[in-house]
């Protein structure tokens, strides 16, 4: 099951959009995402959060046409964000892609990238879609969904990564560790077609952004 979620960070589509809308069974706003929403006269099938950022008149709206709406406290201890990624994990998505998850509040783009790493999402395929740039978690071994000239950033985020190994990439890895804080990871380069990280002990972020990106 794939669902969408519209975070209120930054909206920057990818050129796959509808293509990626049409696919999923489940879309989200996430409070202020519904501002997303809006704009593509899309209506999700959730709206959740504290609702601070919704305009009544909207809300109302949606309520009437069937969207499910899930109101929590201003007060709380989760974001939006998370609020939507646990209703995405409790109604079976195995894969969520998020937009709207990065934007002009650094402390919220760096603790919703952090969410990729809570366990309580592991298992589930998450993917966070800024553009043209795609940012999810990685364990274990995977191969990379990224083309010749594509760049991949390699960014521990659970203390020092260790047993690193890169297939495909220009400055290859061969079990070694990625150091929490070091910028060692940052901006290689796809030169196969066939491109595999492999990981032996720990989470590491990943970010595959297009040639043209500097």
């Amino acid at each position: 099951m794939q669902a969408i979620i519209f975070a209120n960070g930054d909206f920057l589509p990818p050129p796959d959009l509808a293509e990626r809308l049409a696919s999923a069974d489940l879309v989200i706003a996430a409070d202020g995402g519904s501002q997303h929403c809006l704009a593509l006269n899309l209506r999700p099938h959730v709206l959740i959060g504290d609702l601070d950022s919704i305009q009544p008149g909207v809300l109302a709206d949606w309520e009437a046409q069937g969207v499910r709406v899930i109101q929590h406290p201003v007060d709380k201890d989760q974001t939006d964000l998370e609020l939507a990624l646990v209703y995405a994990k409790e109604a079976g998505a195995t894969r969520i892609v998020v937009f709207g998850g990065l934007g002009k509040r650094w402390d919220h783009s760096i603790a919703n990238l952090l969410l990729l790493a809570n366990p309580q999402f592991d298992g589930i395929d998450i993917v966070f879609i800024h553009g043209d740039q795609n940012l999810f978690v990685m364990k274990g071994k995977q191969r990379l969904s990224a083309t010749l000239g594509h760049r991949v950033s390699l960014l521990p985020l659970s203390g020092d990564v260790k047993g690193v190994t890169t297939r495909g990439l220009k400055y290859s890895l061969k079990a070694e560790a990625l150091l929490f804080s070091s910028s060692r990871g940052v901006s290689n380069v796809v030169i196969n077609d066939d491109p595999q990280v492999e990981v032996q002990d720990g989470i590491l972020l990943c970010v595959i952004s297009p040639p043209s990106q500097n």
